[in-house]
């Protein structure tokens, strides 16, 4: 069985890595906005904002929990889900950072690079 050698990257980039996956389905970009117009919500609402089962929602929140772009507060039986601010920063910052680093290279193209 393969494992993942994270030993061999910075903890920034598996950080970016973790957010980027967290991300890499339709449905949490969709609650992320659902949550960020909404400043707070519980399952049930979001379940009846989407085309999703409420497993499928759960799932998709417990995922953008785990890597804290999303808090989720108690609330009797429910759980009411906002988005963490101070982490969406970070996230922001942090791709920015990335990208820009990305820029300062030397521009060569595949098409053009030397052999």
């Amino acid at each position: 069985m393969a494992t993942a050698k994270t030993q061999d990257f910075t903890d920034d980039e598996i950080f970016l890595a973790d957010i980027a996956k967290a991300l890499s389905h339709p449905a949490r970009i969709k609650i992320m906005k659902l949550l960020s117009e909404m400043n707070a919500c519980m399952c049930g609402e979001l379940v009846n904002l989407l085309p999703l089962a409420q497993a499928t929602v759960s799932q998709h929140l417990k995922e953008l929990k785990r890597v804290g772009l999303i808090q989720g507060d108690i609330d009797g039986p429910k759980v009411c889900y906002c988005v963490n601010v101070e982490m969406l920063f970070k996230v922001t910052k942090d791709f920015q950072n990335y990208f820009n680093n990305l820029n300062k290279g030397e521009k060569i193209s595949c098409k053009t690079k030397k052999k």
